[in-house]
């Protein structure tokens, strides 16, 4: 389905490569003024790529969304460039595998501040501007672990449910003011991340009788899903444009598996 997103501004976070550079595409193509951000300068070269290909209004800004003046900065800049936050979509998010007596405080506080208190930050600063218009629309990045968690990501897990919460809690607290919040839930989607986690859990998880090379783990997870394909940026970018759609003006404080059947709950 085909949506136009024309007038709308749009700011979405972690947006430099994977799911978060294909949602930010599918809105470009869409027509929205974009305000695109991420913790890496790869950045720039995102937004140059896109405004080269769409012709369309795109500004990025390197900006830690664990970072409060940061965040407050980002949503400014979205407000003065085009008059209004209509759509924020919370999508940066880290991840690291480890055994829970190896982890780090420094590591475990690390993933949190990203994946939960960043989130609840942007959604926080987000919200003034949209209370403000009496209408907007906020989509949260959880997880398949904000479902189940995995083995050696204590971390990951605690800080994706807790996306879940905020979502929730949020849509009580914003559905007088006309905002819709929602979460998604990837599954094993085809980015750099998928990547790393095929490396360190191969690794991890490798035995004297089975060693894992390159693919091979997340091969072996893929053929557990019922659709039988890992995920691409697309799909998810897929779900996250109806979100913010009218079309789902009606639907708040729910999260939606994005994952081929790999989680059903």
């Amino acid at each position: 389905m085909s949506y136009s997103f024309s007038n709308q501004t749009v700011v979405i976070t972690g947006a430099a490569r994977g799911i978060g550079e294909g949602i930010a595409e599918r809105f470009a193509a869409a027509g929205a003024n974009l305000v695109i951000s991420d913790y890496s300068a790869d950045i720039l070269a995102t937004a140059e790529r896109l405004t080269q290909r769409y012709r369309g209004n795109i500004v990025p800004l390197v900006a830690d969304v664990t970072d409060e003046q940061q965040v407050a900065a980002l949503y400014q800049l979205a407000f003065d460039t085009f008059g209004s936050v209509d759509v924020s979509i919370q999508n940066a998010g880290i991840i690291t595998i480890d055994h829970f007596d190896s982890m780090t405080r420094k590591e475990f506080d690390s993933v949190l501040n990203v994946n939960t208190t960043g989130v609840w930050l942007c959604c926080r600063e987000a919200a003034k501007y949209m209370v403000k218009q009496n209408k907007g629309c906020l989509i949260n990045t959880s997880s398949g672990q904000g479902r189940v968690g995995f083995i050696y990501t204590p971390h990951y897990a605690a800080s994706k449910m807790g996306v879940i919460g905020i979502t929730q809690s949020l849509a009580l607290e914003l559905a007088a003011h006309n905002i819709t919040v929602n979460a998604f839930c990837p599954g094993i989607i085809e980015t750099e991340m998928w990547d790393y986690n095929d490396r360190v859990w191969g690794e991890i998880l490798s035995t004297p009788e089975k060693k894992y090379g390159k693919g091979e783990l997340m091969q072996e997870w893929v053929e557990g899903i019922p659709l039988k394909r890992a995920g691409k940026p697309k799909d998810v970018a897929g779900l996250v444009m109806f979100l913010a759609s009218e079309d789902a003006s009606y639907i708040t404080g729910q999260t939606i598996n994005v994952d081929g059947g790999l989680i059903m709950s």
